[in-house]
């Protein structure tokens, strides 16, 4: 179906959608008579997004491994900066995880009122403004171009990390004023649904508190690295230990290592816990190891080598491909260059039989809508609001995430609300 064709069987929903103030019905509908959408891009800028729901922040009742002072394997390990005391409170009002420390939310405008949303990544925020000249006066549903001019124009301090986390939450507010405009969720824009929902899995260790929730399957972050020897590694294996009894023999557990470790070491660690019948390692060498995460994929058979969160584009998800460096990939949507950078990564992953299993996956308004629509994009990921809230608080988050639950635990899918619907206030 040609864009002016879609266009012209939802103008009713779009004039709902866009609620023009002293409009005619002419403006209403834009008078779409062309393959053009319309609408100009006036401005863009950065905003604070708070839930549109008010809730009391409260404290958080924490587990033995997921205490304050837990220990977590980290890089930043080696010179005593990486295992600090998280916070006692949870502020619910603030957008859930889509993103964490120093992301950011756009706010992208049109000529016709049409107002896009989205989220990008730490760092991004010091380059999105610098984004603005190459925007204003476009037509906002030209999303590949303008993705192409963004990254064009930022090549000589970008090509990955915080230009490439700008780009990302701009794409997105762009998709999303395209869902709004047509009165589509975004996920029916980029091929409709490909399953009826998605089974998730839940990431941190309050693994009681998990169970309670009703998931089956549970990613924890790894303890010890290979600066804590031997008892280190023992340690590592009580948790999975203890994560498998509580799950049962028909759950999987998975841990992310966040580039803590080496080659010798997840080779012992996969040995370790190859008893509990693990699923994969996450990320066990700095993100650019493409060659090492090869050799770790080619020895361990216990389990499977999963990367991706912090790799950039579709050039970096190639490499990684050429290399046969891990059986799922998992980039971030906010992260790896937006909705359409990272269905062209899905696109090279599924020349290769390989899954695609974005980070913060289904606690991201954004990424639901992708795997929705991606048939190689089997999980969603999520990080839950933590135990101690009122029940007001996991309603509201099952409501706005569309939980169910079925044979696999927990199950999501992106709401029907026209672009990304993510319930925000700016």
């Amino acid at each position: 179906m040609k864009r002016r064709d879609l266009l012209r069987t939802t103008t009713g929903t779009a004039a709902a959608a866009i609620a023009l103030n002293e409009a005619s019905a002419e403006e209403t509908n834009f008078g779409f008579q062309s393959e053009k959408s319309g609408l100009k891009i006036t401005g863009l800028r950065l905003v604070e997004a708070r839930t549109r729901k008010r809730f009391t922040p409260y404290k958080i009742v924490y587990e033995k491994w997921s205490a304050p002072n837990a220990a977590k394997a980290l890089p930043m390990n080696k010179y005593g900066t990486g295992r600090q005391a998280a916070g006692d409170t949870f502020d619910p009002n603030l957008p859930l995880f889509p993103g964490v420390g120093g992301a950011f939310t756009v706010e992208v405008t049109t000529d016709k009122g049409v107002t896009g949303y989205g989220r990008g990544g730490n760092g991004g925020r010091a380059h999105v403004l610098e984004l603005e000249r190459w925007l204003v006066g476009q037509d906002p549903f030209d999303v590949a171009r303008l993705w192409d001019v963004m990254y064009l124009n930022t090549l000589t301090y970008g090509r990955a990390g915080a230009a490439i986390h700008a780009i990302s939450g701009v794409d997105l507010a762009l998709w999303d004023i395209v869902g709004k405009a047509t009165g589509m969720p975004v996920y029916k824009l980029i091929g409709g649904a490909t399953k009826p929902r998605i089974p998730s899995y839940a990431t941190l260790n309050d693994v009681l508190w998990k169970k309670k929730i009703g998931f089956k399957r549970v990613k924890l972050a790894l303890a010890y690295g290979p600066l804590d020897g031997r008892d280190g590694l023992r340690k590592n294996a009580e948790l999975v230990q203890y994560t498998r009894e509580q799950l049962g023999p028909d759950g999987e557990i998975m841990l992310d290592c966040w580039m803590a470790l080496n080659e010798p070491y997840t080779l012992e660690l996969a040995d370790a816990v190859a008893p509990y019948n693990v699923y994969w390692i996450e990320e066990p060498l700095m993100a650019d190891d493409y060659e090492g995460h090869a050799r770790l994929k080619a020895q361990i058979k216990t389990c499977k080598i999963t990367t991706g969160e912090h790799l950039y584009t579709r050039w970096e998800f190639k490499r990684l491909a050429q290399c046969s460096g891990a059986h799922i990939w998992q980039p971030d949507i906010q992260w790896c260059g937006g909705l359409t950078e990272l269905m062209r990564i899905a696109a090279i992953a599924s020349a290769y039989d390989t899954p695609v299993i974005p980070h913060l996956g289904g606690s991201s308004p954004f990424a639901t809508h992708f795997i929705m629509a991606t048939p190689n994009s089997p999980w969603a990921e999520f990080f839950w609001p933590p135990n101690g809230g009122p029940e007001e608080v996991y309603a509201y988050w099952e409501q706005e995430h569309q939980v169910t639950r079925g044979p696999e635990g927990i199950y999501t899918r992106p709401l029907d609300r026209p672009g990304f619907g993510w319930d925000i206030v700016v």
